[in-house]
């Protein structure tokens, strides 16, 4: 998962590297959303990720080009949201929660609840806040109805194991920001690296 990235484009980093830096970066759709507290790295021949078998109709996302979203929905219920990058085709990033700063009425709304903190704290919290469906997938995360704008650097982000996986599940591919409220579930203690 390590290699040279283009300096150009920030999404073609390593997947790893990918799903750290997105930690602390905004993520509007239609002008809702927030700051990205919690990632997930997922790379093309990780026996977890959804590409690991190659292209289907359902990940053809994830094997076109970086910086594109990949929207699937989870056990027919849930919408989930992810980064198209990596350095290499197959390789994606699940956003797995946002501390909610703009369009908060209109998550509210959809979430049908008033705590802030449970807005988008997980996945499918986070696309049915954000109003996400099928129709986004594969859509250009530069281009409306998203915006996506990188932060400052996390110096030291929590690490830990991705969650709700059986394949690979011990790899230290998940992210988040030290402190937050918004998280999907609690890090491991002495998590961050």
């Amino acid at each position: 998962m390590t290699g040279p990235a283009d300096p150009a484009d920030p999404f073609a980093r390593p997947v790893v590297d990918l799903a750290r830096a997105l930690v602390g970066a905004t993520l509007l759709v239609d002008g809702v959303g927030g700051v990205i507290v919690e990632t997930e790295a997922y790379a093309r021949h990780d026996p977890a990720s959804h590409s690991c078998r190659g292209p289907t109709p359902r990940n053809r996302a994830m094997f076109g080009p970086a910086g594109r979203a990949y929207v699937y929905r989870s056990y027919g219920i849930h919408w989930c949201f992810n980064v198209v990058g990596g350095g290499e085709p197959g390789c994606a990033v699940l956003v797995r929660a946002l501390e909610p700063t703009q369009g908060l009425d209109r998550m509210r709304a959809r979430r049908r609840l008033d705590d802030p903190r449970l807005l988008c704290a997980g996945p499918g919290r986070l696309a049915q806040a954000l109003g996400l469906d099928a129709s986004h997938d594969g859509l250009d995360l530069g281009r409306p109805p998203f915006a996506l704008a990188f932060g400052a650097e996390v110096p030291a982000p929590l690490v830990g194991p991705r969650i709700g996986i059986s394949r690979n599940a011990d790899a230290p591919w998940r992210f988040g920001l030290p402190g937050s409220r918004c998280l999907s579930k609690p890090f491991p203690r002495a998590a961050p690296r």
